[in-house]
């Protein structure tokens, strides 16, 4: 099982990507940390693998938590987890050595797809620890499962394996051509599909970053999932 450890100041979002992270398969939560001197103290007593950890912490950063824990040579991987969108914040946390970074408000599909991902990336660097790393093929597709992506492909050309299936390429179309953002019942009467199919497309696209995740709140005061194109305006 990997080992998890929520660090995030609003005990409610703790508490709710604690349960998410535990409903993922091969994952355990270990505990949630609102401060970075409390998460320092879980760092050491639990012995996590994985931290998921945001950005905005009462008593210190955790872009600065993160780089003090790789100066200190802490055994554990990082996804960050925020709602900083700015580019000084992304390279701050990718030169400090996150190995994703996820944009609140996010989905629970898109954590789950990122933990499958960072699952599927340790157990083939644990692989070739074995077995030792042949050549630069070995260390593309490190850095490609490491992202949530397949190996590079070995098309003839470089082709790429970026051409949509035609049925997600209908739902991206029907998301970029409206004027609000749409959610998977709005998809799905559109094109003729059923809703989890749309869903299933939907977070999809969102994980890849062709469609950004837009929470809207109607009347009853519970989110529903809308997407929308990431350069549109809310």
């Amino acid at each position: 099982m990997i080992r998890v450890l929520v660090v995030d100041d609003d005990y409610r979002v703790a508490r709710l990507h604690a349960a998410q992270v535990a409903k993922v398969p091969g994952y355990e939560c270990v505990g949630e940390a609102h401060t970075a001197a409390a998460a320092r103290t879980a760092i050491a007593r639990d012995r996590p693998d994985l931290l998921l950890l945001d950005v905005y912490l009462p008593d210190e950063d955790g872009i600065s938590l993160l780089r003090s824990l790789r100066e200190a040579g802490e055994d554990v991987d990082v996804i960050i987890i925020t709602a900083a969108r700015d580019v000084a914040t992304v390279r701050a946390a990718m030169r400090g050595g996150a190995v994703h970074y996820l944009v609140k408000p996010f989905g629970f599909d898109q954590l789950a797809e990122q933990l499958a991902a960072y699952r599927r990336w340790r157990a083939d660097a644990e692989s070739r620890s074995l077995t030792g790393i042949t050549g630069q093929t070995d260390v593309d597709a490190l850095f490609a499962t490491q992202r949530g992506g397949a190996p590079p492909s070995s098309v003839p050309g470089g082709a790429s394996a970026r051409r949509l299936p035609p049925t997600m390429q209908k739902v991206l179309e029907a998301v970029l051509a409206a004027e609000r953002p749409l959610g998977a019942q709005d998809v799905a009467d559109l094109i003729g599909i059923s809703r989890p199919t749309a869903q299933r497309y939907l977070s999809e696209l969102e994980r890849k970053g062709r469609l950004t995740l837009h929470l809207e709140y109607g009347a009853t005061g519970r989110p529903v999932n809308t997407y929308r194109p990431p350069r549109m305006l809310s």
